[in-house]
Order: C-alpha cells, then structure tokens, then sequence
C-alpha cells in the first residue's frame, strides 16, 4: 500500500488519489480543472495532498506547482468559453428572469465588473466558488483573453503554492491545512448568503412600500377624477 492510499482512510477522496496515483502530478492538474468547473470538489483537499504526495517523492515538488496552476487555468478557460457563448444578451436575458433581480441590477454589476474586473480576476482566484464563477462574467465582457489567461495564473499559482507547500512541509499531518481552509470557505459563504438574505429583505420592502404607494396614489387620483357630488341641504320652512 502505498502512502497516497493510505491516506484514503483520513478522508481524502478516492478518486483524487487514483488519479495521482494513476497519472502522478497530471492527475492532481485534472482534479483542480474540475474543482472549477464543479466547485463542491474541494481544493482544499487536492492541494496539501498534492503537496503530501510531493514529499513522499511520489512526485515532484515543482511538477506539483506547475501541474495544479495548469489545471486551474484550464478550468477558468472553460468557464470563461462558457460566459463568451452566453454573450451579453442572453446572459442579460436570463438574469433578468431571476426574481428580486432588475435591469438595472445587472448593469451596476457590469459597470462594476468593467472597472475592477482585473482586481477581481486575480483575487478571486483565492475565493472558494468565487473563484470559479468569476471567469463566467470575464468571458460574458470579453475581457482579452491574454489578460485573463495571465491574471488568472498569477492568482491560481499563488493560492496553489501557499497549500502545496503546506502539504509538502506537513507531510503526514497535511489534514490540518484542510481543517483551515474549511473554516475560511465556510465564513466566506456564509457572508455570501448573508448578504444574498439581505438583499433580498431589501427588494421585498421596496417593492413592497412601492405597492403601498402606487395604491395610494390610485386612490387619490381616484377621489380627484370623480368626486363626490356635493348635497345641499333643503332649509326647513
């Protein structure tokens, strides 16, 4: 048994050590690639495994960083092909059918996007789900594929080295980066549905004090357009 298959009894995924055990560092590029397109795959696991299979020798440290960057640039360059077939229109066309959201929603998104989609790009590269929804809007704006190709492997080679190495320098004990990584995904979607509730708190008020408004404005133009006919009374003789 070897030590990538022993560590299938600390929880690692099965499939994930069949690949690097089947292909080596190619093997951990695939799962990164599908950790974008299918973000519930856990990168956190992939790579401090990478790393822990990079100290054992079963594969090279720097075929490791390389690899893994690889394959998180393939995965952002699907997603991105996948916003550029979509185009504007009929992502603006299916957006617009998503209740609680307005036009004018969507083109406050797209104004932002325009102005820091570089920033947003790179960093969020190191956001879990983010950083695999956030290729969709760069193909969507056709942002030059050099630039997004270039931003997204200084972001993927930075997020990766960092958990690589803490793979690499744990070794056996690699499962405490995943403990970590763990608790930071789940704060950071719990504040996306936060504000995901909030948002939608906010529409509903709105849209509820407009119904309120429009009723009583109806009721006023009403009162204005018929009134009551006046009553004269008779003086008693």
């Amino acid at each position: 048994m070897t030590a990538m298959q022993e560590e299938s009894m600390s929880g690692a995924p099965l499939w994930i050590i069949g690949l690097m055990d089947l292909l080596g560092a190619p093997g951990a590029a695939i799962a990164v690639a599908l950790e974008n397109l299918f973000p519930p795959i856990p990168s956190e696991v992939i790579l401090p495994l990478a790393g822990f299979a990079a100290s054992t020798g079963q594969i090279g440290l720097l075929a490791a960083l390389l690899w893994t960057t690889a394959g998180s640039v393939v995965g952002a360059l699907a997603l991105y092909g996948v916003g550029a077939l979509l185009g504007r229109d009929r992502t603006v066309a299916l957006a617009a059918r998503l209740p609680l959201v307005k036009l004018s929603d969507i083109e406050r998104t797209e104004a932002w996007f325009l102005r820091h989609g570089t920033k947003a790009v790179f960093f969020g590269r190191m956001i879990p789900v983010f950083r695999s929804l956030i290729s969709v809007p760069a193909g969507v704006e056709r942002m030059p594929l050099p630039v997004f190709a270039l931003l997204t492997t200084l972001g993927s080679a930075l997020w990766n080295t960092v958990f690589v190495l803490a793979g690499y320098f744990l070794g056996a004990n690699w499962t405490e980066v995943t403990a970590i990584v763990s608790t930071y995904s789940k704060i950071v979607l719990g504040a996306a549905a936060i504000a995901v509730l909030a948002f939608t708190l906010v529409r509903f008020l709105k849209k509820d004090r407009g119904s309120r408004g429009q009723g009583a404005r109806g009721t006023a133009r009403q009162a204005t357009e018929h009134p009551r006919p006046e009553t004269h009374s008779t003086p008693a003789p």
